[in-house]
């Protein structure tokens, strides 16, 4: 449990104490305020957040608003009773949302235009606590593709070193098949045919 902050006491916190406040209360990482990822420095800052953010497995309640409705489909009287479907919405320009991702996730269709905010919906199960998981995990998985589409990582020297070796092999197998198709070619000519 996190401990009461005062006025009196939250001016007195340091930056690692607040930032540890700070986890403790969102458990998401804040991304580096860059809105593209060219220099060396920001790929590495990026993909710093993104294993944090890759490692929190949800988006956490606090961040998300959370709205109830009655699902459709099978379920019986379930379904007429209880509101189990949940949706939740979050502004695109939130602060845990990365700058360099805001413009991808406009493209995605749990983007809505007229709110400038993500809407993700799930009435997968008939309890409403598995739905709300369900919703958090699915707003998780856009936010995390749309920013892992930026992030592009520089092979290893093995990896240059592997695909140098194969781009080797494949032209030596070219300059064969060129030889061979070459001679039959030739054969096929009527060069050196006595009449």
């Amino acid at each position: 449990m996190i401990p009461r902050v005062t006025r009196v006491s939250w001016n007195a916190l340091t930056s690692a104490t607040w930032a540890r406040r700070c986890r403790l209360i969102h458990t998401l990482p804040i991304p580096p305020s860059t809105a593209s990822l060219s220099c060396a420095e920001d790929r590495a800052g990026a993909k710093v957040w993104l294993r944090t953010f890759e490692d929190a497995k949800t988006v956490p309640r606090n961040l998300v608003e959370l709205s109830f409705s009655r699902s459709s489909g099978p379920g019986g009287q379930n379904v007429n009773k209880v509101e189990t479907k949940v949706s939740a919405r979050c502004r695109v320009d939130a602060p845990w949302i990365p700058i360099w991702a805001r413009e991808s996730l406009a493209r995605t269709p749990y983007y809505v235009k007229t709110s400038h905010s993500l809407l993700v919906s799930s009435s997968a199960s008939r309890s409403q606590a598995q739905n709300i998981d369900d919703s958090l995990g699915k707003m998780h998985a856009v936010v995390m593709n749309a920013a892992k589409s930026f992030i592009t990582s520089e092979p290893s020297a093995e990896q240059r070193q592997r695909v140098a070796n194969l781009k080797t092999v494949y032209d030596n197998r070219r300059r064969l098949e060129k030889a061979k198709h070459s001679a039959v070619k030739k054969m096929r000519s009527n060069k050196g045919w006595c009449e």
